[in-house]
């Protein structure tokens, strides 16, 4: 047979919001993992990309298996998949599996449903370039800020009285219909929030960076002074501001809850869910799919009329974005992130450094398993040899496949593994 259980070297992605050199986890992962690699200071190191997407297939390690990459060897083998995987997902790994090392933020975007996706594709094939969704989960590896979701209306009317600028941007009429709907109407209030960050969204160009600047300009003259300026997110804003400036996504800062994860804390984003990163470094998991509808914060390809028609309205509060991890019955180092998508689960897998042999159990999925820290060697009936597991080592497990590791770090590890639990 094959080897089924094998070594990865991954793809990385130096987008320019990325940290640079060793600040980067993803950097430090990779540096860790490959002695040789050498680390570039000025470089941002973003995106580890553990998967068979084609824009970064892994490389597999292990000289005795032909296929040179993980998308060669799945097609070829699609076996190892796990059969209701491979029925389901037309023989693809449905699953792209990712470190992120953010600095500065994303754009403000979100991932379109089945639906929409197929509609956006047949329209504009170069902007959307697949016909899947693309929901994904981000867990924290470091302290982790995001935008996600729409805040409660009560935040919101708060901010549209604090902060004139935004206040006339968006304009009397659409304000005061928001401040009158009544949390006793969701609908009415969806709508009328929908109206609001639509107008501030399609606000004219000029009009918004003369705001945006007197804005900047007071809440810069307040924080001099000392001032609180928490009642116009005025950190936040200087923030973007200095990253973006004249960005109409400086905005969406009123709008958007800011989520803060600490290390283990996930959020999940669903279809049409507005969300942008911030700062921070994270394990992600996502949907094989390269649909993004974007609208500001970056200087990529930005689709306005089609984001402000397809997000979700519906307010809640930043706490409940955050996703929470449900600890093994049967393994009690495991902590299943399994989101309400077929496509993939994450399991953060602690063991303690009372343990010293571990079962890295088989699934009836193919899984992609990164260690984040300690040391271990490897061993499976389905491997070639023994492996040697420290940070930054990626493997590919085929379905219902295990790994006995025998750990020999004194601090126990931190694994985290991607599969697809049908």
């Amino acid at each position: 047979f094959p080897p089924a259980v094998f070594p990865l070297s991954c793809a990385v992605q130096s987008y320019s919001w990325g940290k640079m050199g060793l600040e980067s986890e993803v950097a430090k992962l990779l540096a860790s993992s490959d002695p040789l690699v050498q680390i570039q200071p000025d470089q941002p190191y973003a995106e580890l990309w553990m998967g068979a997407h084609p824009r970064g297939d892994a490389v597999i390690r292990d000289n005795r298996i032909p296929q040179k990459t993980l998308g060669q060897w799945i097609t070829d083998n699609p076996a190892c998949l796990g059969a209701k995987v491979k029925d389901a997902f037309q023989g693809q790994l449905p699953f792209l599996f990712k470190v992120l090392s953010v600095n500065t933020a994303l754009s403000i975007q979100a991932h379109p449903n089945k639906e929409l996706a197929a509609k956006l594709h047949a329209q504009f094939p170069e902007h959307y370039p697949d016909t899947n969704h693309k929901p994904e989960m981000a867990i924290a590896l470091t302290p982790f800020e995001g935008l996600c979701g729409f805040r409660p209306v009560e935040e919101i009317v708060s901010f549209l009285q604090t902060v004139p600028e935004l206040r006339a941007l968006i304009g009397e009429v659409a304000v005061e219909q928001l401040e009158r709907s009544g949390s006793d109407d969701p609908r009415g209030v969806s709508a009328a929030l929908r109206i609001c960050f639509t107008r501030l969204m399609k606000s004219e160009k000029k009009f918004f960076v003369d705001q945006l600047n007197m804005l900047v300009k007071r809440i810069s003259q307040e924080a001099e002074e000392g001032k609180d300026t928490s009642g116009s997110n005025g950190d936040l804003l200087l923030r973007l501001h200095s990253q973006y400036p004249g960005d109409i996504g400086c905005f969406t800062i009123y709008f958007l809850n800011l989520v803060r994860l600490e290390p283990g804390e996930a959020m999940f984003l669903g279809a049409n869910e507005p969300h942008a990163y911030l700062h921070g470094d994270c394990v992600e998991c996502m949907a094989c799919s390269d649909n993004t509808v974007r609208a500001g914060l970056t200087p990529k390809f930005i689709d306005v009329l089609t984001l402000c028609e397809m997000l979700n309205y519906t307010p809640a509060p930043s706490s409940s974005k955050i996703f929470p991890a449900a600890q093994s019955q049967l393994d009690p180092s495991v902590y299943l992130y399994d989101p309400p998508v077929p496509d993939f689960a994450i399991m953060r897998i602690e063991i303690p450094p009372s343990i010293k042999l571990y079962l890295v159990s088989a699934v009836d999925s193919a899984s992609i398993l990164l260690v984040i820290q300690g040391t271990a060697v490897g061993t499976s009936t389905a491997a070639a040899s023994e492996m040697t597991l420290r940070r930054g080592s990626v493997l590919f497990i085929s379905a219902n496949e295990s790994i006995s590791l025998h750990l020999s770090s004194p601090d126990g590890m931190l694994l985290f593994r991607a599969c697809c639990l049908l």
